[in-house]
């Protein structure tokens, strides 16, 4: 995605919104004797998300249409769907995304076949479950899109574009949505493809937004669906990638509300009996000993903040830091550190810190981690339990990496940029860059020195109790989502891979 310039986002945006619930009083069921940490917590209800979850149904059916439509995509190729699919649980089941140039779906995703790809995409695809609630002011992993209260500039939000985003967005969630559609790696490829990727390669994003508006005016059918969806649009010349935006905003908060699970049912009823034993165990151990309400809290299990906690970094990264052992022992001329909330706010004490996700369908939306480290919920728990000493033993082959057997490398000649394949007597050194940041022990000790989580002992029965809670959150409609692919999309192209 794009990134900002720097700024100290922390003096201007005091907290996200919604409140941390304040975990005490006392568990009444025979099934624990121990206090009930989450009494205080309440079921999620339509007045927690945007339009009371309920947008009208032809702004979701256009939303739909353009989630799935490969048209907003520079070269035609990719759609916001092939990196938050329905059947991979609203993410893509990698631990790091193939965007532009890729084929397939989910983990049978492969790169540079035989179009060469930029590589892969820095971090982790984020599902999208419950994006739809106010409670969610911050998106992305590093929060640099988010409802700005003082309205620096003019249109609600702090976001990479600053002033040159539009108004009239309805959302954070839908300011989110305006850029995908412009990271080179992700959808709109590298200047000279196309014209969208010139645009926004000098800078020129509203005309980059113009220019994939100017595509859906061109299809009748768009057209119709906006003027359905947005009846006070006198016609075609209204429209604006603000409307698609928001469309698409209302379409992922419908289909992606998840608040049907057993520990809603629980915290509705009360019953122990409908999450089971095991799982109330592992409620207990999650807001008690284990320690994990203290960032996963309120009902959608975060805090809404930004942690270090030591999670291994893997792939290419946000060319962040001054480090080029890489570049010297390859000559790739790339840096490999991602830095997280520091580089959108630039203080020190952000370094290494990502947003914590909430844990909501957490069973089936893995890789998990900023970068997709850990492919197993029981991984990335142990992780939390000693994070310096998951952090040192990492292996990568705990990750979900497809290879990339094609890629452009990025050269300049004066002022020109130049794409062109690697060589493939250079793959070897190019696909180092996967496992340089934990191989490198000043690297990775810069990562450690930035964990805030203390070690915690448990043993192998409570991580199954964890794992089960964990499963409790699960909403049972989320399992099988295939009913929202549609058939086909106006713009005639291709729904599938």
């Amino acid at each position: 995605m794009l990134e900002g310039n720097p700024m100290d986002w922390n003096s201007k945006i005091s907290s996200a919104a919604g409140a941390v619930v304040v975990l005490a009083a006392s568990l009444t069921s025979t099934a624990m004797a121990s206090p009930d940490p989450v009494e205080a917590l309440t079921p999620a209800k339509a007045s927690d998300f945007y339009d009371a979850a309920r947008p009208s149904d032809a702004k979701v059916a256009l939303g739909r249409a353009l989630f799935f439509d490969k048209v907003l995509s520079g070269n035609r190729n990719i759609s916001c769907a092939t990196c938050h699919h329905p059947d991979r649980a609203s993410s893509d089941g990698l631990s790091l995304p193939l965007g532009e140039g890729a084929v397939g779906l989910g983990p049978k995703r492969r790169a540079g076949t035989t179009v060469p790809v930029f590589g892969r995409v820095p971090r982790n695809s984020q599902a999208l479950f419950n994006l739809g609630a106010t409670e969610f002011a911050f998106m992305f992993h590093d929060g640099r899109v988010a409802e700005d209260p003082h309205d620096n500039w003019g249109n609600r939000f702090w976001t990479p574009a600053r002033e040159q985003l539009p108004p009239g967005l309805d959302s954070v969630l839908a300011a989110q949505a305006m850029f995908p559609v412009l990271s080179r790696v992700e959808m709109v490829g590298h200047k000279g493809e196309n014209e969208i990727a010139n645009a926004v390669a000098s800078d020129r994003l509203g005309e980059a937004w113009k220019l994939l508006t100017d595509r859906l005016r061109a299809i009748p059918a768009y057209v119709e669906m906006f003027r359905a969806a947005y009846p006070a649009m006198d016609g075609p010349g209204d429209l604006s990638f603000v409307h698609a935006a928001n469309a698409i905003a209302a379409f992922e908060a419908t289909a992606f509300r998840a608040t049907g699970s057993p520990f809603d049912q629980f915290l509705e009823s009360r019953d122990p009996s409908v999450m089971g034993e095991p799982a109330i165990r592992g409620m207990e151990l999650f807001y008690g000993d284990a320690g994990c309400g203290s960032c996963h809290s309120g009902r959608f299990q975060t805090d809404h903040d930004f942690h270090a906690i030591a999670m291994p970094q893997i792939g290419p990264g946000k060319a962040d830091g001054s480090d080029q052992s890489y570049w010297k022992a390859t000559g790739f001329k790339r840096r490999l550190e991602d830095r997280g909330r520091y580089r959108v706010t630039f203080r020190l004490e952000d370094m290494y810190k990502f947003s914590t996700p909430s844990l909501r369908n957490v069973e089936i939306t893995g890789p998990w981690g900023h970068a997709g480290a850990y492919a197993t919920l029981e991984g990335v728990i142990r992780h939390h339990l000693d994070p310096i000493s998951g952090l040192e033993s990492y292996s990568i082959g705990q990750a979900v990496l497809p290879s990339v057997d094609l890629v452009i490398e990025e050269t300049g000649e004066g002022a020109s940029l130049h794409y062109d394949p690697v060589n493939p007597a250079r793959l070897a050194d190019y696909r180092k860059r996967d496992g340089w940041v934990q191989t490198s022990p000043p690297l990775r000790r810069a990562i450690a020195d930035a964990n805030e989580l203390a070690p915690r002992n448990l043993t192998d029965t409570e991580v199954t109790d964890l794992i089960e809670f964990l499963k409790a959150l699960t909403d049972p409609n989320s399992r099988d989502m295939r009913h929202l692919v549609p058939a086909s999309v106006p713009s005639g192209l291709p729904v599938g891979d």
